[in-house]
Order: structure tokens, then sequence, then C-alpha cells
């Protein structure tokens, strides 16, 4: 069975209101689901999301595979970067030295866009406009 977490549609017309769920890929948008893991209102300002992390982390470490739009919202909420770093096997703290790590090592090779940028010259040959 393929379980995928995404968005049933409830409200009324032209006033949409969703419900984050978890189902089965098989089963009708509106149908039937396995659990409601969340609520999102478009029409609020701003937007409502509300989506229990802890659920949605449990889900996505089982398998279920979030649609575009789901995923869009667990990016917002900030669940898609947690699960990431779980997976990958690296804490926040190592993240964030592995990146300040990074920054402080291109500074060293700065030098060298620096010498594309200026047109490569001979040593001893001038930058000299040749007369027509």
């Amino acid at each position: 069975m393929s379980v995928r977490i995404r968005l049933t549609r409830i409200g009324k017309k032209k006033e949409p209101h969703y419900r984050v769920v978890v189902a089965d890929q098989r089963s009708p948008r509106d149908g039937r689901f396995i659990e409601i893991i969340g609520k999102y209102k478009p029409l609020e300002e701003p937007s409502l999301i509300d989506i229990d992390e802890d659920r949605a982390l449990d889900w996505l470490r089982k398998g279920a595979q979030p649609s575009e739009s789901v995923a869009n919202l667990l990016r917002k909420v900030g669940v898609w970067e947690r699960f990431q770093t779980e997976k990958t096997g690296q804490t926040p703290a190592s993240t964030s030295s592995t990146t300040t790590t990074s920054t402080t090592t291109s500074p060293a090779t700065s030098p060298a866009p620096e010498a594309a940028a200026n047109p490569a010259t001979e040593p001893g040959e001038a930058n000299e406009p040749t007369a027509p």
C-alpha cells in the first residue's frame, strides 16, 4: 500500500479549506484517509498552516510521500528540513558548522574569479588597442 500525505478539500463553494491527511494513494481526493495531521486555510491573511509536526515526521519516516502542495507547506513550516537533516544523519549544529566552514574556505578561492574578470595577458604584453 503506497501512502501519501495530501490535501482534501473541505469548506463551501468559493471558500476552500483543506485538511492535510495521510491516505492510500489509490483512494479519491476527498475519500477515505488514515489520519488527519493538519489543516490549511489559504484565504486567511496570512494563510493558516497548522500541521502536527511530530505526526508528519513520523509518517515521513515510515515512507509516506508528500504531494507537491503538501511538500511546499512542509517547507514553510520547517518540517521538511528537519526530515532531511534526520535522513542524512546530520544534526542542525553540524550543518551550521559545515556552512561556516565552507564560507571560510570560499575567500581563499575568491582571487580566481578576480583573475578571470581581468583579461589574461602575457607578462610584458601591453593591453593597448590596435590601430585601424
